[in-house]
């Protein structure tokens, strides 16, 4: 069995397209900037006791080979347990009660991460 390929024209949006996704510098760029404002939605999107949990969330920025990612972090923690984690699964009281949770962290970063994609794509098809 013989396999024959032909081709007419070049590669050069191809080449360029390529080029262009493989420089992780520019979608870091992007991600940095998005990465405080997820930050400030995030923390305005945490129930509020003490406050401590909403002003204790970060982000990190991460760029390994071709793979940029953002991580957004938060340090409030009880007995080595991640307060979000609580507030997001629930979590049983010292009384015996049960206190639900509430995902207030996707309603928080969706509209973020839709601007992130939103943007890069548009870069990529421009190049």
């Amino acid at each position: 069995m013989v396999v024959t390929f032909k081709h007419s024209g070049d590669f050069n949006k191809t080449t360029k397209f390529l080029n262009f996704v493989s420089k992780s510098d520019y979608i870091k760029k992007v991600i940095m900037q998005y990465g405080q404002r997820g930050v400030e939605a995030l923390a305005s999107a945490t129930p509020v006791k003490t406050g401590l949990t909403a002003a204790s969330w970060g982000f990190e920025c991460e760029v390994n080979g071709g793979n940029v990612s953002l991580i957004w972090t938060n340090t409030s923690e009880n007995k080595s347990i991640s307060i979000v984690y609580l507030l997001v699964n629930g979590h049983g009281t010292g009384t015996g009660g049960w206190v639900e949770g509430r995902d207030f962290i996707t309603p928080a970063i969706e509209p973020i991460m839709n601007e992130i994609v939103e943007k890069v794509w548009r870069e990529v098809k421009s190049a």
